[in-house]
């Protein structure tokens, strides 16, 4: 009963999400000198394992709030991961990142908040009327997990695109696990 609740929450998420959103984020990805990515929490959570499967697509990508992150230059892309667009310090980060003239694509369920005001792209995952509370999914669970999604299936765009074979990949991946 829960997975399928699950399930079909999400598809319905994705379902209204424009399918041309992989290609912009891939053609911001490319034109981007490097890559960070942030979030907090959950969506923050998110965002490490997509700057993961980045980097295994060769991509130089850096997790915002890592000792070995540098600092963020004009030409290089932030990308934020808010529901709400709202949260202080990505916020912060958005600013910062703005007068130095890196480009900001903000990942959320709202097209209209702080960031977004701020970001030269917003991506908006769903629709905001999908996103009320939704009984066994609390706390923000829907648009975290179908962010999840798009971004795998953006990197599954990458890689076809590419054609970036998984060994490839693989070779990219830690060895020292």
């Amino acid at each position: 009963m829960h997975r399928d609740l699950i399930v079909n929450k999400i598809s319905g998420i994705l379902e209204a999400t424009p399918d041309s959103y992989d290609k912009a984020l891939t053609e911001l990805l490319d034109q981007a000198k490097r890559i960070f990515v942030s979030g907090a929490g959950r969506s923050g959570l998110i965002g490490r394992f997509f700057a993961m499967r980045l980097m295994h697509s060769g991509y130089d990508v850096s997790v915002v709030g890592e000792i070995v992150t540098p600092s963020i230059k004009a030409g290089d892309l932030l990308i934020i991961i808010s529901g709400s667009g709202e949260t202080e310090q990505l916020i912060a980060f958005t600013k910062k990142a703005k007068e130095i003239g890196a480009k900001i694509c903000l990942i959320s369920a709202k097209d209209d908040s702080t960031i977004g005001d701020m970001a030269d792209v917003t991506l908006q995952i769903g629709r905001a009327e999908q996103y009320g509370k939704v009984k066994g999914m609390p706390m923000g669970t829907v648009f975290e997990l179908s962010t999840l999604f798009f971004l795998e299936a953006t990197i599954s765009h990458v890689i076809h695109e590419k054609g970036i074979p998984e060994e490839e990949m693989r070779s990219r991946h830690a060895n020292l696990e």
